[in-house]
């Protein structure tokens, strides 16, 4: 076989002159194809003339230097051909379009849009994107007018074309400077609404004023980037749009993060910086199209507006990436009266709202002034003219607005560790009895013991966690009993794999999610729930290395098909009998314990068990072989401690509790999925009911910080219910952290107040700080070999802390007491 070599010409000119020779063989292909009778074009054929259009095409609008004659010099040669080749160029169009179709859709359910809205798409071509609308809603039931504003009268053309095949006869096509559209002009009743407001007023502009009409929805799509005056086009924009209106917009850009970092109204930074090299590259690129990257056009759209929702993407188109984004933003005054932000954060901090009245008949209490951070950020934006923070233009104020960017937060590393919570659910509610009147704090985790709180329906509930993908994972769950049906609501958290979950995404849970964490679920969702090769939710994250890694181990051993016995096992007898023959061996393993549970990057990666955890572990270990010398000398062993404490952790559950019907933490660490009969308690289709309710997460705070941070926000003595988890035993002994966040606690609860704690330890060091610090501590469960302390078993005790003495007000009265003998002191005469 001849080598590619031996047709090449090997003299330099030869090859000049094939390569010259085959680039006018393209040349004049593309000419041919783009001068040829107009007809149905074949998709090489419409390519072709797009490249011919872009590249070689020679502008001819440019001598009179009007903006329409530019368009068309660009549009006219390929406007029967524009949306053919447009398909994959452009993408995230429809996406757009979905997140705004749900947003509408919300708003109108909730009653904050009372008509048929009004959308206008500001460059809206050939009408594509109104032909795409139909996917998610009927255009012509749904919307009571649609106006497509473009300024090339080729593509209006097509667009008239699409919309009297289409019949659609609520849409029209206006050929006009989206700088000059005003939507007065065209909608009768917004003209006389208008006419009405402005009569005695000095009026610069008719649309100027939204709550006397104006469009529902305004759309931009890949317009943005080439109209050159931008500024007055974003302008109009804002005085075309009414009240509650929502604007989307998709395009290309290129930005680093240098000119966002220290912004905190853009809704989120994932994905948003791009490389040098690809900022340069694109910039170049696009102008040759007269098209404009630079960051001074979505910078001034985010200014201008609230963000709601934030995209940041890449298009893979032709082994490429160009970055693109897709933003849904609201009016900038939406939500920002003092008054709205006074009354969202009283519910975060726990304070007493105070309207405008309130202010003016009496002294303000000296407690009233405890804010949240989200509330400093939002007056400091207030006071500069910059948007709030995206949070509180969301649909639900449940997540409190955080700085992404802190060390704090990045080193979590995007990646949550728990995809389910490792704490019994029942043992809490037998223990705590949580009422209507209480004010709950816990710490999220994955976030099922907040919805079982959720369930006992009490005042409030803040959920606490310093790791933001945590949060991310609530949001989701809240958002998926908002407003999807039982049926997939189980698919995502029981099965853990959704097909639809992108679709679900978009078209349902983005209108009840934050800026942050739909970016979050949109980056990472697909790959957790849908992707072929994933295995689903609870694979994923850290805790999802401990079931991977127990389905390898049980595959390796031939041990799989025992595995799905016990699982489904119907008696304890059968599960006993089942587990004494095959796994007992391997659980109880030294070799598997000592290489896998006792190694601390295991423990700490896969289960969240920190260091200090483990040392408390240790130290009873140590504690109980002082009171047997026979076990002295294991205990000193290497790894012993762990191997016991595991020991009885696995045996006394498989013994006493059946995994099939009534065990679901040690079902799903087995099968990677729940089962219809054994599920947290959050999944029954009786808990859905109670969730999907319009009021269910009335209550529920998201709060991404630690717990010394949140409580020291809170109004003193608010609290009733503190639920820490294991997190006491994660401090260090020879620390100051424990104690501050003791007297916190203290600041914070109620008097009689309680604080729940589980511990690997069977007397953990800190309780004396507790008693140190005003509180009872009371052991309410404790592990002893062969017996179960809940269906968990991984926790050595719980204990629960009351509050039976008020240090601040203890404290301030040995003040008085102080000051009142430095005053009798300084008053009493002098003794001779």
């Amino acid at each position: 076989m001849l080598g590619l070599s031996t047709l090449l010409p090997r003299d330099p000119f030869n090859s000049v002159v094939l390569a010259v020779g085959v680039l006018s063989v393209f040349v004049l292909a593309t000419f041919a194809i783009a001068f040829r009778p107009k007809g149905e074009a074949s998709s090489f054929q419409a390519y072709l003339k797009f490249a011919y259009a872009c590249f070689l095409k020679p502008h001819t609008g440019d001598k009179n230097g009007d903006q329409q004659d530019a368009l068309e010099s660009f549009y006219k040669a390929q406007a029967d051909v524009y949306d053919a080749t447009r398909t994959r160029l452009l993408r995230g169009r429809e996406d757009m379009l979905g997140l705004v179709a749900a947003q509408l859709k919300h708003r109108c359910e909730a009653a904050l849009i009372s008509q048929r809205p009004v959308w206008v798409d500001v460059g809206g071509g050939t009408g594509h994107n109104v032909e795409q609308m139909g996917k998610f809603v009927s255009v012509p039931e749904f919307f009571r007018s649609v106006y497509v504003v473009d300024l090339s009268p080729s593509l209006c053309e097509m667009a008239r074309k699409r919309f009297t095949r289409l019949g659609w006869k609520n849409v029209k096509v206006i050929c006009q400077d989206a700088r000059t559209f005003r939507l007065h002009e065209h909608e009768p009743q917004a003209h006389q609404r208008k006419a009405m407001i402005s009569r005695g007023q000095i009026v610069r502009d008719l649309d100027e004023n939204a709550d006397a009409g104006g469009a529902e929805l305004v759309t931009m799509s890949y317009a943005l980037s080439m109209i050159p005056e931008f500024y007055p086009v974003i302008d109009s924009i804002s005085s075309l749009l009414s009240s509650n209106g929502i604007v989307g917009v998709v395009d290309f850009y290129v930005q680093s993060r240098v000119e966002f970092n220290r912004r905190n109204y853009t809704g989120g930074a994932i994905n948003r910086h791009c490389m040098w090299i690809s900022r340069v590259f694109w910039r170049t690129w696009f102008e040759i199209d007269r098209v404009n990257l630079e960051a001074a056009r979505r910078d001034y759209l985010e200014y201008r507006f609230g963000t709601v929702l934030s995209v940041n993407a890449r298009n893979h188109f032709f082994g490429v990436r160009m970055p693109y984004y897709i933003w849904v933003g609201c009016s900038k005054d939406s939500g920002a009266s003092t008054t709205k932000l006074a009354e969202i954060d009283a519910a975060a901090t726990e304070s007493p709202y105070l309207s405008a009245l309130d202010l003016r008949t009496g002294p303000v209490p000296a407690d009233v002034e405890v804010r949240s951070k989200a509330y400093e950020s939002a007056i400091v934006n207030l006071q500069s003219s910059l948007p709030l923070p995206a949070t509180w233009y969301q649909n639900h104020h449940w997540r409190i607005h955080y700085d992404e960017s802190l060390p704090k937060h990045t080193r979590f590393n995007d990646s949550y560790i728990y995809a389910f919570t490792w704490e019994d659910d029942r043992a809490d509610a037998r223990l705590l009895k949580v009422t209507s009147d209480d004010v709950v704090l816990a710490i999220t985790s994955a976030g099922d013991n907040i919805l079982s709180f959720c369930l006992d329906a009490p005042r409030r509930v803040h959920a606490v966690d310093l790791n933001p993908s945590q949060n991310h994972l609530l949001e989701l769950k809240v958002a998926a009993f908002t407003a999807l049906p039982y049926p997939d609501v189980w698919k995502l958290f029981g099965d853990g794999k959704h097909p639809d979950f992108r679709d679900l995404l978009i078209k349902k849970l983005s209108p009840h999610m934050s800026s942050t964490a739909f970016q979050y679920w949109l980056k990472n969702g697909p790959g957790v729930f849908s992707n072929d090769s994933s295995k689903g939710l609870y694979y994923s994250g850290g805790s999802g290395n401990a079931i991977a890694l127990c389905g390898w181990l049980f595959r390796l051993l031939g041990l799989t098909a025992d595995v799905q016995k016990l699982c489904a096992a119907q008696t304890l007898n059968e599960q006993r009998e089942i587990w004494n023959r095959s796994l007992k061996n391997l659980i109880h393993s030294k070799l598997l314990t000592w290489t896998i549970f006792s190694n601390e990057k295991w423990l700490w990666k896969a289960l969240g068990v920190p260091p200090a955890q483990r040392a408390v572990i240790e130290a009873d270990s140590k504690k109980n072989a002082d009171f047997s010398p026979a076990t002295a000398e294991r205990s000193t062993t290497s790894g012993n401690a762990i191997y016991e404490y595991v020991l009885n952790t696995f045996e006394p559950v498989v013994t006493t509790t059946l995994l099939s019907t009534s065990n679901h933490y040690y079902l799903l660490t087995l099968l990677g999925h729940y089962t219809p009969s054994s599920h947290p308690t959050y999944l029954s289709p009786k808990s859905h009911s109670k969730l999907a309710r319009p009021d269910a997460f009335k209550g529920l705070r998201i709060h991404t910080d630690e717990i010394s941070e949140v409580i020291a926000r809170m109004r003193p003595a608010t609290l009733t219910i503190v639920v820490v988890m294991d997190s006491m035993d994660w401090f260090p002994p020879t620390g100051t952290q424990a104690g501050r966040q003791i007297r916190a606690l203290n600041r914070a609860l109620k008097l009689k107040g309680r604080v729940m704690l589980r511990s690997a330890g069977l007397e953990p060091w800190y309780l004396a700080l507790f008693e140190e610090c005003g509180f009872s501590c009371k052991r309410v469960a404790v592990r002893v070999p062969g017996a179960c302390i809940d269906r968990v078993n991984m926790y050595a005790s719980t204990w629960i802390c009351t509050k039976e003495v008020d240090l601040e007000r203890e404290d301030a009265g040995a003040g008085l007491r102080k000051g009142s003998l430095g005053e009798l002191t300084i008053g009493a005469p002098a003794i001779r």
